[in-house]
């Protein structure tokens, strides 16, 4: 199970997701959102070394100015959830980037969205809820995709990853669930733990 964790804080969350041999993670580049990084922050990730974790720019329909001052400087992938085409991802990827593309799933009929990303490098299954924690439908997990370049998000905690796991997903994306209650976008580092000992121990 690969495993992708969003929203962090640029200093006081990395060190314990490398630690921990998280995946992904996840800085968010949108001013809406609750955990809208501080580009003062930034330059603090390459004081890191990220051992086997890649670091993810997520943004919505960012421009070529952003991608060329922001992320290449400091993220491995740039993962997408606006309106982008196929066409603006392998733009995106000849700058030097590998990207993640949200499809947002309301039914079953959105699924098939996916084939339209061939230059992706990961389709990341999302709800439509942006960060509001919509949980994805379960009816539906069972029908996407399976592999490796494919994720799930939504509503993921440690108590519902061991059934998610038994569906046939392997790479979860997670925020809220991993945050201190009631403090949007601060991560509670023991609900880290406990959730990657849960995944720790599927594995075994």
């Amino acid at each position: 199970m690969r495993i992708k964790i969003c929203g962090l804080n640029p200093i006081r969350d990395v060190q314990i997701c490398i630690d921990l041999k998280v995946d992904f993670l996840g800085f968010v580049f949108y001013k809406k959102s609750p955990r809208n990084i501080n580009f003062n922050e930034i330059k603090n990730l390459l004081k890191y070394n990220k051992q086997k974790s890649s670091f993810v720019a997520v943004t919505v329909d960012p421009t070529d100015d952003f991608i060329n001052n922001t992320v290449l400087n400091y993220f491995d992938y740039i993962q997408l959830h606006g309106n982008e085409t196929n066409d603006r991802v392998k733009e995106i990827k000849s700058m030097g980037l590998k990207v993640i593309k949200a499809i947002k799933i309301k039914e079953e009929s959105d699924i098939d969205n996916y084939k339209k990303y061939v230059e992706a490098d990961i389709i990341l299954f999302d709800t439509p809820g942006m960060e509001k924690s919509f949980e994805f439908p379960k009816k539906l997990i069972s029908k996407l995709p399976k592999g490796e370049k494919y994720a799930l998000a939504g509503s993921i905690s440690v108590a519902n990853i061991e059934n998610i796991a038994k569906s046939g997903v392997s790479f979860c994306d997670l925020s809220s669930s991993l945050e201190i209650d009631k403090q949007i976008g601060y991560k509670d580092h023991q609900k880290i733990k406990k959730f990657i000992k849960k995944i720790n121990e599927l594995k075994n």
